[in-house]
């Protein structure tokens, strides 16, 4: 039978109402909800690993290099077979993106979590969980990267967004092909793209200072002047339509990059990616002659991808292979 490890970190699924607190915060360690699933014995044998209690939105770099470190020495066991990491959903998209980024291409690694707390009546904690466990332990999905599990949906690392606040199938495609499904007890795989990257070095820290700036309308480069005192390591703007924004951002944005930080430019929309169409004053062909990175990645994994690269040490070439203009 597969041995697949669980990473508990906290998140929805380990929440229970506080009165004290007044909402839902994290109580439950692994092996209480690992008791709340069903039928465990017969899918494979499970390793609970406490990483700690954190809300996901708390996350930070640093953290998620520590998890990765775990990830790579659990999975490094020859006792082994898949890994999954449990957490809040609030960040999943990128967290998951960080994984596949920085863990080798090889053995299942499933991020999974719950729209729901473990004391209310559709708590989907246990369903989720177990099958992302069936994943782990899936030849099907050995080589795929990272990939998240919810609501029977698997997706792709590089792929998956949340799409709504409360929703249970609130994880979906960007691109509107997931990687499979899990249904009846089975893990069906229907589509197996290549791996969107790996990084060529993990870094051994992140500079926390890579910041993400979003166009709309009437917003100029204020906000993002404010950052030069801090010296950023790299700035992530998600504009407009194809590439566009007010002419003063592009130019905060030039002032930025004059000081060495690395600036990338993605699209605020769901689909679709920036290119150098518009030539007008903030326009994506402005922003690429400033010496803007384009991207084809959503701004949250965008600045994923921006802060690893960067820690990593990369060129600026090597930069646009992992952002993907």
């Amino acid at each position: 039978m597969k041995r697949v490890a669980v990473v508990f970190t906290g998140g929805t699924i380990s929440m229970e109402p506080d009165a004290a607190a007044g909402g839902a915060v994290p109580k439950l360690d692994g092996r209480a909800i690992l008791a709340r699933v069903d039928g465990l014995a017969a899918i494979a044998e499970v390793e609970a690993i406490d990483w700690g209690l954190v809300p996901a939105s708390h996350l930070r770099f640093g953290q998620l290099l520590d998890i990765c470190r775990l990830l790579e020495a659990t999975l490094a066991r020859t006792d082994v077979d898949g890994a999954v990491v449990v957490q809040g959903t609030d960040t999943i998209e990128e967290t998951a993106f960080a994984f596949d980024l920085l863990l080798p291409v090889g053995k299942p690694v499933v991020v999974t979590g719950a729209m729901r707390n473990a004391s209310e009546p559709d708590y989907d904690g246990p369903r989720n969980l177990s099958d992302a466990i069936r994943c782990a332990a899936a030849d099907g999905l050995h080589g795929a990267g990272a990939v998240v599990v919810l609501n029977g949906s698997i997706i792709g690392a590089d792929q998956a967004v949340k799409t709504d606040t409360t929703a249970l199938d609130a994880f979906q495609p960007r691109d509107g092909v997931g990687l499979g499904e899990v249904s009846d007890g089975q893990v069906r795989v229907k589509h197996r793209p290549a791996p969107w990257a790996r990084l060529p070095r993990v870094p051994t820290d992140v500079d926390e200072g890579v910041h993400l700036a979003s166009a709309a309308t009437g917003v100029d480069g204020t906000l993002v002047r404010l950052l030069r005192g801090s010296s950023p390591a790299g700035l992530v703007v998600a504009a407009t339509g194809a590439g566009n924004t007010h002419p003063d951002l592009l130019a905060a944005a030039r002032e930025l990059m004059d000081d060495g930080t690395v600036v990338c430019l993605t699209t605020r929309c769901w689909t679709g990616r920036v290119a150098p169409a518009y030539a007008f004053p903030g326009g994506g062909a402005q922003w690429q002659r400033a010496g803007a990175l384009l991207s084809a990645l959503p701004a949250p994994k965008c600045r994923v991808a921006l802060a690893l690269g960067l820690a990593a040490g990369l060129s600026p070439d090597e930069l646009r292979q992992i952002v993907r203009a």
